[in-house]
């Protein structure tokens, strides 16, 4: 009958935030572009944090934050934490 809660531990993380949505997406662009873990959420995207990055998506115009936060990045398309068939879909019928 006991229940256990995990949570994740705060870390050192970045956050850039931008009302513009096409701006954020160029973030999230340049950051995967570098193979970079990212948190995705309503206006910001969440990394750990490293000035560098920080300092290039202040030059793209972004507002960029750093604060112990829980870091709980995307999973990636790659994962196979989805659920979806790869067998091959059934040959359709053909008329006679």
């Amino acid at each position: 009958g006991e229940g256990l809660r995990v949570r994740a531990g705060g870390e050192l993380v970045s956050e850039a935030r931008a009302q513009d949505p096409v701006l954020l997406a160029r973030a999230a662009y340049h950051l995967g572009n570098r193979h970079v873990p990212l948190q995705v959420e309503e206006g910001v995207v969440r990394y750990q944090h490293d000035h560098v990055l920080d300092g290039m998506l202040r030059e793209l115009g972004l507002v960029v934050s750093t604060r112990r936060a829980a870091f709980e990045p995307e999973s990636g398309a790659y994962s196979h934490s989805h659920s979806h068939s790869h067998a091959a879909a059934p040959e359709p019928e053909q008329a006679p």
